[in-house]
């Protein structure tokens, strides 16, 4: 059966949407998302990132500083005992670098098909939560439940979204409805 995780979007989702975050001294924290993901872990989710990050494909920054910048993320995770399990991110764009067409640029359900297999993860019960209809889009897709965050582009994609699923305030809310479902 697998265990149950919880996938996130990053920017816009858990750290303030901000053009092309790849420095720790760019991150910032949206309020309420450290407890949140503590809450979630706490709950027996596996807490896994799954974020586009075109700026590779489009030369900003290399994959090296996205793996340095999840790490201190962890690090600075771990100060509240809590730690996302891993990372996943997709580095192309159909415009940009190589021009690749790719299945793990959201909203294809690549990033978290590819988590379920390496982490045996049961889609079933887990959760997408994101900004954008993209990351709504890949959770369903994968056969995960999807919630839209207000945080970040939310605000606006709400208005576009297109499926029937929990449009909440903030990461913090999400977790309210996730404990809601779980019990």
């Amino acid at each position: 059966m697998g265990q149950p995780a919880v996938f996130l979007d990053r920017d816009g989702t858990i750290n303030v949407e901000k053009d092309y975050v790849y420095l720790w001294k760019d991150w910032e924290w949206l309020p309420g998302a450290v407890e949140a993901l503590k809450h979630l872990k706490d709950m027996g989710y596996l807490l896994v990132v799954v974020s586009n990050q075109s700026g590779v494909a489009r030369g900003y920054y290399r994959e090296e500083d996205i793996h340095r910048l999840h790490e201190k993320v962890n690090q600075e995770l771990l100060k509240h005992n809590v730690q996302i399990d891993a990372f996943y991110y997709c580095p192309h764009h159909a415009k940009y670098g190589d021009k690749k067409e790719c299945s793990c640029r959201k909203p294809n359900p690549g990033l978290l098909l590819r988590a379920q297999k390496d982490l045996g993860i049961d889609l079933k019960h887990s959760y997408m939560i994101g900004d954008k209809v993209v990351d709504v889009e890949a959770g369903l897709s994968a056969g995960a439940e999807s919630i839209l965050v207000e945080t970040g582009y939310g605000q606006k994609q709400k208005n576009i979204l297109k499926h029937s699923v929990s449009v909440v305030r903030d990461l913090l809310s999400a977790v309210d409805i996730i404990r809601a479902k779980s019990f």
